[in-house]
């Protein structure tokens, strides 16, 4: 027995002292792989450290010059449309052909009419004879008052007959001319409705004009701007591509609803004695001045933006560590951010090097400046 015993231990002893070894191998692998392991990266930052002040900057918006009254110039009566002889960018004066229907059912509605009063008027013709012959007669006792009386009534039957076909011919007439569509204005055609063939609706815009005269500079306008705006702002509107050509600009009209999609609000600028070079289309930069409001002013370059939000980095002052804060923009241009709300006085925000953080990041501050 105690022979059988040591031939197992003998067996057993070799794998134990690989299993040891092999523990061995793995703890001292483990241990460098630990020794090896980089340090977590604390990324040199600028920050700025935020201060409320009292700011009343120039806002810079961008926009387009309209005129300030659009007609639509559309048929009174329903048909077909066979020409339309404008185009978009054309030119119109005050009277001139813009578009024809097809004519021929009121032509021969006029034709009816004119038949119905022929016929009108020949009645009356021999009522008149018959009124005239009676009233003689009557004179000399030979007929009845009775019967002049009759011829009387007639008279008076067929006048008022003349006088309805009369008013049926006009009507005729004026929708025979009413297939003809004439520019109530001068202007510029700024857009067009149906194509020939097509049949349209009285009242349908068939071809838009832009009236000749003044002209308004329209621009978009986010809702903390236009809070902001003094009673009667002073706006200098200028060409987007020749800054040199300016005029001078007073608000006309403010839309009371938001854009659903933008949020912002559209405003129309009237233009003081406008350039010739600031025609209808013509992009153009508008300079507002704020009224004067305790704001927040940080660098562009430490705005982050996602889609329609805007957030910067917060630097932690105890742990240096970073975390992304949203915050709500009033104005910006490409150098400063005027910021409503989502910072603090004492705040420390990240001026440089924002797109190579990350959320939880620990950063080292190289400066602080205000």
């Amino acid at each position: 027995m105690p022979e059988k015993l040591a031939s197992q231990h003998s067996r057993f002893l070799p794998r134990v002292t690989a299993l040891v070894a092999l523990a061995a191998v793995v703890s001292l692998s483990a241990c460098r792989r630990a020794e090896e392991a980089p340090a977590a990266e604390i990324r040199p930052v600028r920050v700025m450290k935020i201060e409320t002040r009292a700011i009343g900057d120039v806002v810079t918006l961008t926009g387009n010059v309209q005129a300030q009254t659009e007609i639509n110039q559309s048929f009174r009566i329903d048909g077909r449309l066979i020409e339309r002889s404008v185009e978009v960018g054309d030119r119109v004066r005050q009277g001139q052909l813009l578009a024809r229907l097809d004519p021929l059912n009121e032509e021969t509605a006029l034709q009816a009419a004119r038949a119905q009063l022929a016929a009108a008027q020949a009645q009356n013709i021999e009522a008149r004879t018959n009124h005239t012959r009676l009233r003689d007669l009557l004179a000399e006792n030979a007929v009845s008052r009775a019967s002049f009386d009759q011829a009387d009534s007639l008279l008076k039957v067929t006048q008022s007959q003349v006088e309805t076909a009369q008013s049926q011919v006009t009507l005729a007439q004026n929708r025979l001319n009413y297939t003809r569509l004439y520019a109530d204005v001068a202007g510029v055609v700024t857009a067009r409705g149906p194509e020939a063939g097509e049949v349209v609706q009285a009242g349908r815009m068939v071809v838009q004009v832009a009236r000749e005269g003044a002209r308004d500079a329209v621009f978009d306008v986010p809702a903390q701007v236009k809070n902001s705006t003094a009673t009667n702002p002073e706006i200098i509107v200028s060409l987007t591509e020749d800054p040199k050509v300016t005029a001078k600009g007073q608000v006309r009209e403010v839309s009371p609803r938001a854009d659903p999609v933008t949020g912002t609000f559209n405003v129309r600028v009237r233009l003081v004695d406008a350039p010739a070079a600031m025609r209808l289309g013509t992009t153009v930069t508008g300079r507002m001045k704020l009224d004067s409001s305790p704001a927040i002013d940080i660098p562009a370059a430490a705005l982050n933006r996602s889609g329609n939000s805007a957030s910067v980095w917060v630097v932690d002052a105890k742990t240096g560590v970073i975390a992304a804060r949203p915050i709500e923009v009033r104005a910006f241009d490409a150098a400063r951010v005027q910021v409503t709300s989502g910072l603090s006085p004492g705040d420390l925000v990240v001026t440089a090097g924002v797109q190579a953080l990350r959320p939880g990041q620990k950063v080292r501050i190289l400066e602080a400046t205000q």
